[in-house]
């Protein structure tokens, strides 16, 4: 009897597992963890000597591990912040780029109305002289109501083109009939004969479109670059989920509990943890690229024959063109306002001021449009670049985050950290977006709940997109912010189904399990505890049986 448990117990000595990852009996130490614990800025006091049970590990692997309850959540904690402040990096360097191109347009812009203003003055004085020194707040109101037009103000560009003809009309009107008293209601009177009078004859139908195109098209523009920039700034201090704290933790940290620190993960797999992280930031993508393709297109409209640069510089010209065949046709002109509104009083000066105008003839100010310096072509090229660039961005994000922390290499993929040890990942790659995360190995995801800042930044995109497409065409779409209304109520633009999107239904079949190791491999690791539960109790039993017999 006293043999067959000597004999017992030498074989559960033999079949008991060792202990430590390498075989060897003894635990190996913790000094590594202990000093890379501490350089992120943890205490030391909870951190193990040398390597101890990890029963109590909820994200890593449980098997010995340097890594206390404490600090697994204190790391998965870190991770997350990490991983944040990585998107909130990625996105401020796109940001950066969509302001310096507003900023590069809308100064571009400014500068052109600027020197149209100018021009004009310089011009009007000497070709004009009193006719415009006594009239020149007309065409100042003009420039300030365009700058507040290009400056986002909320501004009827068509009330201020036609506000400008009715006063313009009113001023020469007046001028011209000095001789006569005339008061505020048979000026009204007078402005009211504009459509069926025409006395700048073509001008104000051929330039008020081409004016209203021009800016409606640049202020859209630079619209539509400072709305790419928020969508950009919200989205990035979107917080990550718990599931993708936990996916980050095993993928980051876990390697460094294991005492396994210069294993870096899989590339798949990191792609499948960053995939199933940022699957609602995927499905920004496709209004996204509609977006940055609509930018392009407005603003390859900028340059040419008709480009921004010959509208807004040859104004001044386009105005003074009417102002000539008004005062060339002043007679006629009186006739007819005088048999719709009646004679006015005399008893004003007796001389109008407008002979020597009238003597000159067709008056054309000085067109200072002038040869094209390449500027505006350089803007419209260079945006264009940017945003042909940045049009994969929220696809790309999770290839830009694995890039400079998967392993690389001769035999990598067999060697890497695959979220339980190191060897192959074998998974495959998820698709993009929220879809495709239904069968994730690493993110647990419901897709029936997208993240509702995201669906109300894509929303955001469609509205920008859709106020873009109207403005190739010259229309001014009153913008609506839409941040706080997923739904998009209110807009007129989009139906139900379109704004919030399809609704995806989930089979309410259980979730297939995959895992970042072979099947084979989990049966070896389940089976290692329950292959010892036999050995364990015959030594009990044998140690009883000793016990008893003394």
């Amino acid at each position: 009897m006293d043999s067959f448990i000597i004999a017992a117990l030498a074989l559960c000595s033999l079949t008991a597992p060792a202990y430590g990852d390498k075989g060897t009996s003894k635990a190996r130490s913790c000094s590594d963890m202990r000093q890379f614990y501490n350089a992120k800025g943890f205490p030391l006091d909870t951190v193990p000597q040398s390597e101890i049970s990890g029963e109590h590990l909820r994200i890593c692997p449980q098997g010995y591990t340097c890594c206390t309850s404490g600090m697994e959540d204190n790391l998965a904690s870190l991770s997350r912040r990490e991983m944040e402040g990585l998107l909130k990096d990625a996105g401020r360097a796109l940001q950066v780029s969509l302001t310096g191109q507003y900023k590069a347009f809308d100064g571009y812009f400014l500068d052109l109305l600027n020197r149209s203003e100018v021009a004009l003055q310089e011009t009007f004085t000497q070709a004009w002289g009193p006719l415009y020194s006594q009239n020149a707040q007309v065409f100042s109101d003009l420039y300030t109501e365009l700058r507040r037009y290009c400056r986002s103000a909320n501004v009827n560009l068509e009330e201020v083109l036609n506000d400008f003809w009715t006063r313009l009309l009113e001023k020469l009107f007046n001028q011209a009939n000095r001789q006569y008293l005339i008061g505020e209601d048979y000026l009204e009177c007078v402005s009211k004969q504009m459509e069926t009078l025409r006395p700048f004859g073509d001008t104000p139908r051929d330039l008020t479109p081409k004016i209203t195109r021009t800016f409606v098209a640049a202020r859209t523009f630079i619209q539509g670059l400072v709305a790419s920039g928020e969508v950009v700034r919200k989205v990035s201090q979107v917080q990550l989920s718990h599931e993708c704290m936990r996916a980050m933790m095993r993928m980051t940290y876990c390697p460094h509990c294991r005492s396994m620190a210069s294993a870096r993960p899989c590339a798949n797999y990191c792609s499948n943890v960053m995939k199933g992280c940022l699957a609602n930031q995927a499905d920004l993508n496709t209004e996204w690229r509609n977006l940055a393709d609509t930018l392009m297109q407005v603003a390859n409209r900028f340059d040419g024959p008709s480009g921004v640069d010959v509208v807004i510089l040859s104004l001044p010209n386009g105005i003074s063109e009417a102002m000539s065949t008004m005062m060339e046709n002043i007679d006629t002109v009186n006739s007819k306002l005088f048999q719709a509104c009646g004679n006015p009083r005399e008893g004003g000066t007796s001389t109008t001021g407008l002979e020597d105008i009238v003597n000159k003839g067709k008056i054309i100010v000085e067109d200072r449009v002038g040869p094209s310096t390449g500027k505006l072509e350089k803007l419209v090229s260079d945006v264009t670049k940017r945003l042909r660039d940045m049009q994969p961005y929220w696809v790309s994000l999770p290839s830009i985050l694995c890039a400079d922390r998967v392993a690389t290499g001769a035999g990598a993929e067999d060697k890497c950290w695959n979220g339980m040890n190191r060897a192959r990942y074998l998974p495959e790659v998820m698709g993009d977006g929220l879809a495709s995360q239904i069968n994730n190995p690493e993110v647990e995801i419901d897709i029936t709940k997208p993240d509702m800042m995201i669906r109300q930044q894509i929303m955001q995109l469609k509205v920008m997109t859709h106020r873009l497409k109207q403005a190739l065409n010259g229309k001014d779409v009153d913008f609506q912010d839409t941040s706080d209304d997923v739904s998009g109520s209110g807009s007129g633009m989009c139906a139900d189904d379109v704004c919030r999107g399809p609704r995806m239904s989930v089979p309410s079949t259980d979730r297939p399990k995959l895992y970042a190791y072979p099947p084979e491999n989990k049966k070896v690791v389940k089976g290692s505890a329950s292959q010892n539960l036999p050995c364990i109790t015959i030594y009990l039993l044998s140690l009883v049986t000793l016990l008893l017999r003394r």
